[in-house]
């Protein structure tokens, strides 16, 4: 669960309310159902106008993913199982990891592994495992680019929902006190377009092309690990060569677990 998404909207929910009743602002007045209208429905009509319909039915799949995060295998946890592969290869040939195929579950590796063990050639391995990658990334893009469009609908819808409440509102002045409530109602919509728009959809987006990035990082890293098996290097090798991919922290305590693995044999 993306812990993240839940704090965010609540502070931003926080922020605008309790920054309201301090400004002596009365929260009965965001109870518009116009602004709602106008902003809600009107930034879903534009991206109905503006995106293609398939693209336009993995919204709440791509809402999801901001909540609930895809499970990736860790970095830690990738470099271990190819340091384990790289054994086996230099000890029994390429081969014997035939095996280990169907203990695989992400369907990229899987199908990595598969053409290295058909015994396909090393460039063509590369070539079409990185297709993928951007083929994914392009997905990715194009999903992030719905919620980035919707954050920039909304603010502008927000202006004018604003000017509809001021036309309406200036259209009989007889009452002042009905016209002042009335002009306060036209700026929901401004607040309610600039929230959607900056604290929902283009933080949304960002998340979304942050979880991509860290898919490709993962994906990057076996497209190496399964090379450097294919060239049969080393174990050490291999460690040394992903270990890139890893924060100097994250490297640290993969070499402290490693130190305590070794003590704990040799106990």
């Amino acid at each position: 669960m993306e812990k993240s998404t839940f704090i965010g909207i609540v502070l931003g929910l926080a922020a605008v309310l309790v920054g309201m009743v301090l400004k002596g602002a009365p929260l009965y007045n965001l109870a518009n159902p116009a602004a709602f209208m106008i902003i809600i429905v009107g930034t879903f009509a534009s991206l109905f106008i503006g995106f293609p319909m398939n693209e336009i039915l993995k919204f709440p799949t791509l809402l999801k993913l901001t909540f609930i995060s895809p499970k990736l295998v860790s970095r830690q946890e990738l470099i271990s199982m190819f340091a384990d592969w790289a054994s086996i290869t230099r000890r029994e040939g390429l081969l014997a990891l035939e095996a280990k195929v169907e203990e695989i579950e992400d369907p990229f590796l899987k199908n990595g592994m598969r053409m290295v063990i058909d015994g396909n050639d090393q460039d063509f391995v590369r070539d079409v495992l990185l297709e993928d990658i951007s083929a994914m990334e392009e997905r990715h893009k194009a999903g992030a680019l719905l919620f980035t469009q919707a954050g920039t609908y909304a603010p502008t819808l927000g202006v004018l929902g604003a000017v509809v409440g001021l036309i309406a509102a200036l259209s009989d002045m007889s009452d002042m006190t009905k016209l002042a409530h009335a002009i306060a109602g036209a700026f929901i919509a401004t607040l309610l377009g600039i929230f959607t728009g900056y604290v929902l959809w283009h933080p949304i987006a960002n998340k979304l092309k942050r979880i991509s990035k860290r898919e490709s990082q993962i994906k990057l890293m076996m497209v190496e690990g399964l090379l450097s098996i294919q060239s049969g290097v080393s174990t050490i090798a291999i460690n040394q060569k992903l270990s890139v991919y890893l924060s100097p922290k994250e490297r640290l305590q993969m070499q402290e677990s490693k130190e305590g693995k070794l003590i704990e044999q040799e106990a």
